[in-house]
């Protein structure tokens, strides 16, 4: 009988942590300097990925960058499919900067260590399954 109610206590306990929410810790490394802020943008939805106008995210923070990282959490994400868009915001405005037609800020996406055109980024590419407490690492890609 005690043997029955543990398995059964196991059970519920695994169902429980497999569908209740979770912790997504997100480094940034490859910042080329501490300077500014590192904004990170979670998504989950397919299309949302090209996002120009950086508008289409699930969640946002802005983190602070030591020593070239830059580390992110977001606590209480249901489980599902996510990617990872971040910009180094090194003069602080909020937003990523350009040149003529080039970012002249860092950013990244998670699953991508470069970007061209041969390489587009889009959710399907950028995404990953989060069906436990997950840590993923996203390079910062500068032209």
């Amino acid at each position: 009988m005690k043997i029955t109610m543990y398995i059964t206590g196991w059970i519920l306990a695994s169902l429980i942590s497999l569908s209740g929410p979770k912790q997504l810790k997100v480094t940034v490394y490859d910042l080329k300097n501490d300077q500014g802020q590192v904004i990170v943008l979670l998504y989950n939805k397919e299309g949302s990925i090209p996002d120009k106008t950086f508008k289409k995210y699930f969640k946002k923070t802005i983190v602070s960058i030591q020593n070239g990282k830059a580390v992110a959490v977001f606590d209480g994400i249901p489980p599902g499919r996510y990617a990872v868009n971040i910009i180094h915001d090194e003069n602080a405005n909020g937003r990523l900067d350009k040149g003529f037609m080039l970012p002249k800020e860092g950013f990244g996406l998670s699953n991508f260590k470069k970007v061209n055109l041969f390489h587009k980024p889009n959710f399907k590419k950028a995404s990953f399954e989060v069906t436990r407490d997950t840590s993923v690492l996203v390079k910062t890609i500068y032209f």
